[in-house]
């Protein structure tokens, strides 16, 4: 019997950098090399609403990611590749209205209509204040642009995906299985329950809403655990779908979801291995047929390293390709169906999920858990706990803390060549772009259509509408947010940090820290303090708040301010608070801009006997560059152990004011 194997998921690689134009390359050889879908990496200023030439963009434009700040940079971004025949993800989440608005403008420019538009905007804008800090409005706006841009994508783009709730950077930030599965859960309550409340979408229609919710998850190592959380994925959202919203068509409770395997444990060190690791972490999300991703998206296997390029990509979609094409895995039914140790796993995962969802929704919900700031301290302490289990060795990380004797790998024989550099002009050339764009804009049109949003803004109408006219008048991605942060204003979320103890039983070594610190702290007539900065636009905050805590466990006093400051805010909070020492977190690869601003500015503070240690992926070659300048210390990922990290910035303090 001729067994008809079941189609793969969509496949794809996340891309994005320097340009349009060059994403626009990548992405078209990236689809002749077999890819089926789009996954488009937008740089932090486009994430976060700011024109390239915003003081806050300085050394992020291009750099994780494509700047589009305005309509002719979207349509360079897919010349020559015709939208209504493709399927777009956009990681996308504050400014993700701006985005869609200019997706559709370009394609009807290239003649498709909007129903024909295929695609997900991630638009999780919760996990932002939990996790990846590209969130911009206060959370109940940021909720509100969520309800309106469901209801407009169900009313105007069907096929279209308006919301992903993202539990992959839930994961990253710490997040155990359970965690991930019931925060996740929660943001859907929440968003949904928005859309209902809105009155927007007529109630028979509210069947086609929860239809349109999409997932995108993370999958670890442990892929047994992590197939099984994707089946009390599934089991969850099936109930809660129809238990809490009456859904009672089965297509449309289905749980559907897209998948980044994780990058939190790629490592530096013998980074050879992570190629494995990212082939187990793939198996979790494909072996089980009731729980398979519908996309898969891989990271490289040097990312811990720097920017991958494009061969490291094509080498990511091979893998999927080898798994889909050439093992038989689609030919079979779900394997796992009737097995007592699954069916155990999944239903440990169910109870503990419903019992933290359970603890949130009678705080008030997800919202009222952000603001609190009840998820971030669970997903900080959660993270430092892992953290911990590393760093004695519970938790055994092949090449980090274990199995640590190594060949010379010829892949990082040469380091600076394993990884891409970002185009040096691309900072340059997208200020150019965008100042060129602003001065041939009609400004009257524009300045109306931003004075349309603003004034819907303080309405409940629907915002869609006023941003597609603010695209077509040629506003930028800058003006448009400035507009709504006059009107919303803007938000700091809570780091999480405070009350998080790191270390609950002090060992020998924590315990010779606390001894240097506090003897340092007498020499210098006080408790030594710790600044812990992010400057940027980097609001990858994890490594940051694992110092942040760490550091008090030792004894310093700590002053963490959260993500998002400029060069000269830090530096104005290390003058006020007279610290003496300066931390700065910085993954972005905007290093060598913003480091040294830092040192500059401190220098003419008159801060010259304070040191400053920066952390963050950041290659060889830099990290020599910022030592050679004066820079105390450079720590990337292979310097797990943050325990040795505070004994070296207490070195570092008594070296600079000369105690040894």
């Amino acid at each position: 019997m001729t067994v008809m194997p079941d189609k793969p998921w969509v496949m794809r690689t996340y891309a994005g950098h320097s340009s349009a134009a060059e994403s626009n390359a990548l992405y078209r050889k990236n689809l002749a090399k077999g890819q089926t879908g789009l996954s488009v990496a937008f740089d932090l200023p486009t994430q976060t609403g700011y024109d390239p030439d915003h003081e806050l963009s300085r050394g992020e434009v291009g750099k994780v990611g494509v700047p589009i700040p305005h309509v002719g940079a979207m349509r360079r971004l897919f010349q020559d590749i015709p939208l209504e025949e493709m399927n777009t993800s956009m990681t996308i989440n504050a400014t993700a209205m701006w985005l869609l608005a200019m997706y559709q403008v370009a394609a009807e420019e290239q003649g498709a209509a909007p129903a024909s538009l295929a695609g997900t905007t991630q638009n999780d804008i919760i996990k932002e204040y939990l996790s990846r800090g590209t969130y911009v409005f206060p959370p109940e706006a940021s909720l509100r642009l969520t309800t309106d841009m469901i209801a407009y994508t169900v009313n105007n783009i069907p096929k279209w995906n308006p919301l992903n709730i993202c539990s992959y950077h839930l994961q990253e930030a710490g997040a155990t299985p359970v965690q991930e599965l019931a925060f996740a859960m929660c943001t859907a309550i929440a968003v949904l329950d928005a859309v209902k409340d809105s009155g927007q979408v007529a109630e028979a229609d509210f069947e086609k809403v929860v239809g349109r919710i999409s997932f995108f998850v993370n999958a670890g190592v442990r892929f047994v655990e992590e197939m099984c959380k994707m089946r009390a994925f599934g089991e969850l959202w099936e109930e809660t779908t129809r238990e809490r919203y009456g859904v009672t068509d089965p297509k449309m409770r289905r749980f559907r979801y897209g998948v980044q395997v994780n990058s939190l444990g790629l490592t530096e060190a013998q980074p050879e291995n992570n190629v494995q690791r990212i082939v187990l972490e793939m198996l979790g999300v494909t072996l089980s047929k009731k729980a398979r991703a519908r996309a898969v998206q891989l990271p490289a296997w040097n990312e811990a390293l720097g920017l991958p390029r494009p061969w490291d990509q094509q080498w990511s979609l091979r893998l999927q390709q080898v798994l889909a094409f050439e093992s038989d895995l689609l030919e079979y039914e779900d394997i796992f169906d009737g097995s007592h140790v699954i069916e155990a796993k999944v239903a440990e995962l169910i109870e503990g999920a419903k019992a933290e969802i359970d603890r949130v929704q009678a705080m008030g919900g997800a919202i009222a858990a952000v603001e609190s700031g009840y998820m971030k301290q669970a997903l900080v302490s959660s993270h430092a706990e892992r953290r911990a289990k590393i760093e004695a060795g519970d938790l055994k990380v092949v090449g980090v803390n274990s199995y640590t004797e190594t060949e010379q790998s010829p892949l990082t024989a040469d380091l600076d060549g394993a990884i891409m550099v970002a185009d040096p002009q691309a900072e340059a050339n997208a200020i150019a772009d965008v100042r060129q764009w602003r001065s041939e804009q009609d400004r009257a049109a524009v300045e109306a259509a931003l004075e349309r949003v603003a004034a819907e803004a303080k309405t409940s109408t629907n915002l869609m509408e006023a941003t597609l006219a603010a695209v077509r008048a040629g506003a930028t991605v800058g003006e448009w947010a400035h507009t709504l942060r006059g009107v919303f204003g803007e938000y700091r979320a809570p780091t999480g940090v405070s009350g998080v103890v790191g270390v609950t039983e002090a060992g020998a070594e924590l315990t010779a820290v606390r001894e240097k610190v506090a003897k340092t702290g007498e020499d210098l007539g006080g408790r030594l303090r710790f600044l812990v900065g992010k400057p940027g636009l980097d609001g990858h905050s994890n490594g940051a708040e694992q110092v942040a805590v760490r550091a008090r466990d030792a004894g310093f006093e700590v002053i963490y301010q959260g993500i998002r400051l400029t060069p000269s805010q830090i530096v104005s909070a290390a003058v006020a608070e007279d610290v003496d020492v300066v931390g700065l977190s910085i993954l972005s690869g905007s290093h060598m801009e913003l480091v040294p601003e830092v040192q500059r500015l401190m220098l003419e503070a008159g801060m010259d006997n304070v040191p400053v240690i920066v952390g963050g992926i950041i290659p060889d070659s830099d990290g020599r560059k910022l030592e050679e300048s004066g820079i105390a210390a450079v720590f990337t990922p292979k310097d797990f152990g943050i325990t040795d990290i505070m004994d070296r910035v207490v070195d570092e303090i008594r070296k600079a004011n000369k105690l040894d």
